[in-house]
């Protein structure tokens, strides 16, 4: 056992002139010494936070969370690799979304904060593809009602038909007159109408375009969504349309659900925003559908 003298420190120079047998030490054992503070955060803590930050927004992006950690670029996508090996989250392009369920559903008002920037932007890219003395059908749904609320009502002649009473009493405070509402049995946690009735008075209309929401697009399982009646409701509305127009952020993307709507070759147009994943997108554009990228 080496019994070393002690010495005061009064500058690091004061260290390295006395021993550098006393300097490797120091060193040593403060290479062992865990930094603690939001910089040192272990990993638990850090996945914890993850988690926590998703749960609380809906969504994280990488730098947003080496901001938050602060920790480098490369630890954030090492933490969510790990938690998206444990099911813990999904990732997507540039940071990470809730792994989803495929029943459960959360109600309109919770999916109308989530993704706003996305929404707004796909919703004007959507709203240019309307012509004047169109008939616009726009399913249930907080990305379709987003269209809603952009379209004021300035000199063209539209039509609307739809199934969701939100949507309905938006395009009406925003000054159009030409309301075609189904009707049906209400369903919370989307709030459409649907079932029998709603199905039965959307199979006599006919759209020259509708803005189709879903809960999830995937490349082989389709457009889906947890509830079956609406996924009826839906197919009926896709019937009666000349061209069918999928508004989706980049958070439904990869995402199957109970029941299916429709294969994506019977889609037109897909419409998402730019933190979609480029091979998504690719997959996409391989089943013949056209894709919009909305910049955020």
């Amino acid at each position: 056992m080496v019994v070393l003298p002690v010495i005061r420190v009064r500058s690091p120079h004061h260290i390295i002139t006395k021993s550098n047998t006393i300097l490797t030490l120091v060193c040593h054992f403060q290479s062992k010494i865990p930094v603690m503070g939001k910089s040192g955060l272990l990993r638990e803590q850090r996945h914890q936070t993850i988690l926590e930050e998703l749960e609380r927004i809906g969504s994280v992006s990488v730098a947003g969370l080496s901001e938050l950690l602060s920790v480098s670029d490369m630890t954030v996508r090492r933490d969510l690799e790990e938690l998206s090996a444990h099911g813990l989250l999904r990732k997507v392009h540039g940071g990470a979304v809730p792994v989803p369920k495929t029943a459960a559903e959360p109600h309109f008002v919770q999916k109308q904060k989530l993704n706003r920037p996305e929404k707004r932007s796909i919703a004007r890219a959507a709203i240019q593809l309307i012509n004047d003395g169109d008939a616009v059908a726009l399913s249930a749904g907080t990305t379709t009602w987003q269209i809603a609320a952009s379209l004021q009502r300035g000199n063209k002649d539209l039509t609307f038909i739809t199934n969701s009473t939100n949507i309905a009493l938006t395009l009406q405070e925003n000054g159009w007159d030409k309301i075609v509402l189904s009707g049906g049995i209400f369903r919370t946690p989307s709030d459409a109408l649907v079932g029998p009735f709603a199905d039965r008075t959307l199979k006599t209309l006919n759209a020259d375009v509708l803005f189709l929401g879903v809960h999830g697009a995937h490349p082989h399982a389709g457009l889906t969504t947890p509830n079956v009646a609406e996924a009826e409701t839906d197919r009926v509305l896709v019937e009666s349309a000349r061209k069918v127009v999928v508004v989706a952020d980049h958070s439904k993307l990869g995402v199957v659900a109970l029941a299916r709507i429709i294969p994506l070759s019977k889609v037109d147009v897909f419409v998402t925003d730019d933190q979609a994943p480029p091979e998504t997108i690719r997959e996409l554009e391989l089943s013949g559908v056209r894709v919009i990228v909305a910049d955020t």
